[in-house]
Order: C-alpha cells, then sequence, then structure tokens
C-alpha cells in the first residue's frame, strides 16, 4: 500500500468500529449504508444526489479519504457525514479513486470483506477487481460521466461475474441519483466511453468554438458566450424532451436556402460526420489501452 511522506497520503487501516483521528473532520460511525472510496468531486456528487433524493440520510454515508485537506472540506460541507481514511469492514462500497490508484485500494478492501463494489474507476475491468477481491465478491463496473456533478449524468453499468439482477439493481440507484443508467455488456464500456464518457468534452469543446466564431463575426465576448451556452443549453433540452429523431429536428429547423442550410452546408463539405466518427473511435480505442 502507499507509504506516507511529504505529498503522499495513504488509505489506512481497515476500522471495524467508531474511531476518529481529527475532531471536527474525522467521524465515523459503526455500521453506514454505504461507503465511498475516495472523496473526489464525483463521489461528492454521488453521495449529494443520493442524500436529496432520499436513498440514504448523510449520517449513512461513510467516505475513505486520505487527504486531511480533503476530509476536511467534505466535513464542512455535510457535518454529519462519516470520514476517515479506512474502509469499514462488511459494508458495500462505490470505488470513487483514480484507476492508478485503485491498485493501492484493493488490498484494504479485500481485508474489510466488501461484499459488493460498484466502480465509476476508468479502464478497470471486473476480472480484474474480481482478482484483487476474495473470492465471490459482487463487483458491477461502470463509466459514468461528468455532468453529474449537476444531476444530469449518463452512466453505463456492466456486471462482473458474481453480479445479478440486484447488484444491478443496487447499482442503478446509485447513479440514478444523478442522472441516467443503461446496462451493457462490459465489451461495449470502451464504446460507451468514447461517447458520454469522452463526450461532454466534445460539447464544451464545440462551445469554444461557437463562442470564438461569433466573436470573429463581431460580437462582444460577453454576448458570444451567453449565446452560446443558452444555444447549448436550449438544443440539448429539447432534444432530450421532444422525443423526436435528432435528424428530424436538424430538418426541422433548417429551411431551405436559409441562413441554417448554409452553415450545414460548410459542415457537410468539411466533414463534419467524419470527424467525429473518428474522434469516438479515438476515445474509444484508447479506452481498451487503457483497460488492457
Amino acid at each position: 500500500m502507499l507509504s506516507a511522506g511529504a505529498g503522499v497520503t495513504a488509505w489506512g487501516s481497515v476500522v471495524f468500529s467508531a474511531a476518529g483521528t481529527k475532531p471536527g473532520t474525522v467521524r465515523l460511525m459503526t455500521s453506514p449504508k454505504l461507503q465511498f472510496i475516495g472523496g473526489g468531486k464525483m463521489a461528492e456528487a454521488l453521495l449529494g444526489g443520493m442524500v436529496a433524493t432520499g436513498w440514504a440520510a448523510a449520517d449513512e454515508i461513510h467516505v475513505v479519504e486520505p487527504s486531511a485537506e480533503r476530509r476536511a472540506i467534505l466535513s464542512d460541507t455535510r457535518p454529519s457525514l462519516s470520514i476517515s481514511d479506512a474502509p469499514v469492514a462488511g459494508v458495500d462500497a462505490v470505488l470513487a479513486v483514480k484507476p492508478q490508484i485503485a491498485p493501492e485500494v484493493f488490498p484494504g478492501l479485500a481485508a474489510a470483506s466488501v461484499p459488493r463494489v460498484l466502480s465509476i474507476a476508468a479502464g478497470i475491468t471486473t476480472a480484474a477487481m474480481e482478482a484483487a477481491l476474495p473470492k465471490g465478491t459482487v463487483v458491477v463496473r461502470s463509466m459514468p460521466n461528468t455532468p453529474a456533478l449537476v444531476g444530469q449524468g449518463m452512466a453505463a453499468i456492466a456486471p462482473g461475474a458474481h453480479a445479478g439482477d440486484d447488484d444491478l439493481v443496487w447499482a442503478t440507484s446509485i447513479l440514478a441519483a444523478v442522472g441516467r443508467v443503461v446496462t451493457v455488456a462490459e465489451s461495449d464500456l470502451d464504446a460507451v466511453t468514447g461517447v458520454s464518457g469522452s463526450g461532454p468534452a466534445y460539447v464544451f469543446h464545440l462551445a469554444e468554438a461557437l463562442t470564438a466564431a461569433g466573436i470573429a463575426q463581431g460580437l462582444s465576448p460577453e454576448v458570444a458566450d451567453t449565446l452560446t451556452r443558452q444555444t447549448l443549453l436550449g438544443a440539448a433540452t429539447l432534444l432530450s424532451d421532444s422525443g423526436e429523431d435528432p435528424a428530424q429536428l436538424r430538418i426541422n429547423v433548417t429551411s431551405p436556402n436559409g441562413t441554417t442550410h448554409a452553415g450545414l452546408e460548410v459542415m457537410y463539405e468539411r466533414g463534419f460526420a467524419k470527424v467525429i466518427d473518428a474522434v469516438v473511435a479515438a476515445a474509444t480505442a484508447r479506452s481498451a489501452e487503457l483497460g488492457s
């Protein structure tokens, strides 16, 4: 496991009973309903959604976070939250650490005999997790995305060898607190990463480009920014709420030989759809490389 040192945090030993090392920043209950292994932004978004939707009260959730600074932030945000630097024995867990940290965490989870693990750590296969955990441990792998931070996430889940329908319902209930969830085969998760996992960055880059283009046409940066943000929000809401096919929505707004038609013609000529296809393919391939 990681050893403590200058600038390095360490994941502590398994906790079996109430304890605390820093009053005001570390509290622990004896039997939480769920624990998060890692207390970063995505974990904070998930637990916030779960509390808001009634999945659990804040004092029924434990967070394992080795950074004293991050523990203090979480404690200030949710004073009743249980927080420490070690997992609780026998409690279901959400693995919410960076992929490169996960191998350092598995020994503690194994020692704690965690019955179920929902992983949001990108690229780590269910087989790899099952090999690092006690035989029979239920593992569900997921790929969420950052709009979960505002309750509009899109996540896909895939079951491990020992996960049944009840376990998928459990995993779905957690992720659904901050958005929508679909179940896929694990072999599809790389493509999911290419589309929805990385997709928000593509939209943000479109927003950058659209704003810059507006400025180039004489708009002030403030006006261009406002126009872009609201246009993307409105279009996304229309796409989500109308139920119409994206192609039909495009047709609806495109008058023959009109302004939209003129702009779309440039997209067609420059191969916009081919660019998107290549972008998703590249992200999918990289996801597969990271998981190998």
